[in-house]
């Protein structure tokens, strides 16, 4: 057995949910329960540099919307689009009404049904419209949600890697985190990561925080739902359900931040 280190997790992390140049050195179960613990660690990483972006060409004179787009664009750009594609993928498999087995064949095709279109085409144009609404009222908190919304579309994915959630398919990336976050520490991430979200909200005052932990809140009761029912309809999770609930949990972070 290897030697465990504090930074195989990490290294997990932000190997397999980004495109930063990080070499994952460990790829059984210790790694990648350590791996899902610190996804939320990666999220944070992605949704700074889209808020940077968005801030920079604010900056230079660009108007909220094509600021909101930019963002929007940086997660996709950091993560191969493949949270994208799982989206996709799960929308064609749980579209097409079809038992367990045929839909996760849906889901492996390499090609992007109706169902997938369109679910991606509404849920970046809401992303991009949640955004700009954001951006218009105030930059910082155009910024702070798209690094919130990051962060829980991460925290997501541990949740979904808690004890008692099976794999769907005895491969891929589904099958290596499946089960492997105690329930216990995945609370505690959570928990973790609502406060942190309270006190950045806590910069508009207490309504800023109740929202920002409400937007937590909610984001991730979106994914426990579609989690729960790709578990029911598929048998468990797979690497395009876990893209599908991260796209899930960011989209609602974005749209509960913007309103009010």
């Amino acid at each position: 057995m290897p030697r465990t280190s504090p930074f195989d997790g990490l290294r997990f992390a932000f190997g397999t949910l980004t495109v930063f140049p990080v070499r994952v050195t460990r790829w059984d179960r210790e790694a990648a329960r350590g791996g899902m613990l610190c996804a939320p660690l990666a999220g944070l990483a992605v949704g700074a540099a889209a808020a940077g972006l968005g801030l920079v060409l604010l900056v230079l004179g660009a108007g909220a919307p094509l600021a909101a787009v930019a963002t929007v664009a940086v997660p996709a750009v950091l993560t191969r689009g493949l949270h994208l594609d799982g989206l996709a993928d799960t929308a064609d498999g749980l579209g097409s009404g079809k038992p367990a087995e045929d839909a996760l064949r849906i889901m492996k095709q390499s090609d992007i049904g109706p169902f997938g279109v369109i679910t991606l085409v509404l849920v970046l144009a809401g992303q991009a419209a949640a955004l700009a609404q954001s951006y218009g009222t105030s930059w910082t908190r155009g910024a702070c949600a798209a690094v919130l919304s990051a962060t829980v579309a991460r925290l997501a994915l541990t949740l979904a890697a808690r004890a008692g959630v099976p794999a769907a398919r005895p491969e891929g990336l589904g099958a290596a985190v499946a089960g492997v976050v105690p329930v216990r520490a995945a609370a505690a991430a959570g928990l973790l990561v609502a406060l942190a979200a309270a006190a950045a909200g806590g910069a508009w005052g207490p309504y800023g925080a109740v929202r920002a932990v409400l937007a937590v809140v909610l984001a991730l009761a979106a994914a426990e739902a579609l989690l729960r029912h790709c578990t029911r309809r598929l048998g468990g999770i797979t690497g395009d359900v876990f893209g599908g609930l991260a796209e899930t949990a960011a989209t609602a972070v974005l749209v509960v931040v913007s309103l009010g």
